[in-house]
């Protein structure tokens, strides 16, 4: 199962994530499922360190990815954070039983 956690400050606004695991749904290296997470993930870290510049720490292992905002007063991370917790909750919802969405307030 993906494990998809965010991370929100006390004002709801979006700090972070970490996504680990692997969904389960097909063979390994043709699981839709992780392809989708896996590309909706680099798309917006991508997002918020290439286009937008925010500064991010990013850090990319394998079965696991982290992302946090190095200030939580940037708009546009927040932003892209939102619009990722988004689509994953919509992967949840496709491919039911294979990825758990959460949102922890830090």
């Amino acid at each position: 199962m993906i494990i998809a956690d965010f991370y929100k400050n006390k004002s709801d606004k979006l700090l972070g994530f970490r996504v680990t695991g692997h969904a389960g749904y097909g063979q390994f290296g043709n699981d839709i499922a992780c392809a989708s997470v896996s590309s909706a993930i680099m798309m917006a870290a991508n997002t918020i360190t290439e286009a937008f510049k925010v500064n991010a720490k990013v850090n990319v292992l394998e079965n696991e990815i982290t992302l946090k905002l190095v200030s939580d007063d940037e708009e546009y991370g927040d932003k892209v954070l939102l619009g990722l917790l988004t689509h994953m909750y919509c992967l949840s919802d496709e491919f039911f039983g294979c990825i758990k969405v959460r949102v922890n307030e830090v």
